[in-house]
């Protein structure tokens, strides 16, 4: 599959007021003709877009404040540009949220609005903007989904299922848009050093390793170099890539036990946290 077109390229980046979206936005930057960044909080995609347009004068950065939680806002969004002549070379699927805790104890409410946001708009922006990318024979879709993609997670039911689906969705996409110029590479990520942990709701008070847990820069940076490259799928993270390679060859029983053993201790403890005062 062909590279994607970054340099001089209209870059539309989603999740980047913080984290893994912020760093991507830094590294595109120095490579892109118009950057639009795309999250909810105003106030931090404003002074991103100072510090990338102090940084890089030629680049023209647009800020475009939405929930695409939103039904139809990731639609209205691309529409917007469109009318404006904004037209999207490069898409980079970054916004996303988890929800942490037993299923049967979740809120119905949390669970969809984590669904609408890591599936549903991504779908959709990925439909807006794909197919002019395949009229003009060019393009590249950056989807950054997680090692919960590739295997298995205690108290993660429907972020892990809704991971799932991103590396399916991507893996197929990559192969329905063969020879059209457009290329689709997935990002992923075992546990990084973002707000994920503290909007997902841990309640264990639990915390990674080190020797697992990478930095947003980090991950940022082997996620554009793949990108780059039209690599298909991103690992970043020596441990995490061992790890997530060893998954795939590991018996599907034996991932299930594990992932059951961790759920039932994970069950305990959020028993014994709703029954302390």
């Amino acid at each position: 599959m062909s590279r994607p077109p970054i340099d001089g390229a209209t870059v539309l980046l989603t999740g980047a007021s913080s984290g893994i979206g912020l760093e991507l936005a830094k590294l595109f930057a120095a490579r892109a003709k118009v950057l639009v960044l795309v999250a909810r909080r105003k106030d931090r995609l404003a002074a991103l877009k100072a510090e990338l347009e102090g940084a890089h004068p030629s680049l023209v950065v647009r800020v475009e404040p939405c929930d695409l939680g939103v039904p139809d806002e990731a639609t209205a969004l691309v529409a917007r540009l469109e009318q404006d002549g904004v037209h999207t070379d490069v898409l980079v699927n970054n916004a996303g949220i988890g929800v942490m805790g037993m299923f049967d104890k979740a809120d119905l409410g949390r669970l969809r609005a984590m669904i609408d946001l890591n599936v549903t708009s991504l779908v959709a922006l990925t439909h807006a903007c794909v197919r002019g990318m395949v009229e003009r024979g060019r393009g590249g879709i950056l989807n950054v989904s997680s090692g919960a993609g590739l295997t298995l997670m205690p108290g993660f039911a429907a972020y892990v299922g809704s991971k799932h689906f991103v590396t399916g969705f991507s893996e197929a996409l990559r192969c329905d848009l063969s020879g059209t110029g457009v290329t689709v590479t997935q990002v992923c990520p075992g546990p990084v050093a973002t707000e994920f942990e503290e909007t997902a709701g841990n309640f264990t008070g639990m915390k990674v390793p080190g020797f697992i847990e990478i930095s947003a820069a980090h991950c940022a940076r082997s996620a554009f170099s793949g990108f780059a490259r039209g690599r298909a799928i991103v690992l970043p993270g020596f441990v995490m890539s061992v790890l997530l390679s060893l998954s795939a060859w590991t018996p599907r029983w034996l991932v299930r036990a594990y992932t059951a053993f961790g759920a039932r201790l994970l069950r305990e403890k959020e028993v014994a946290k709703r029954a302390s005062p």
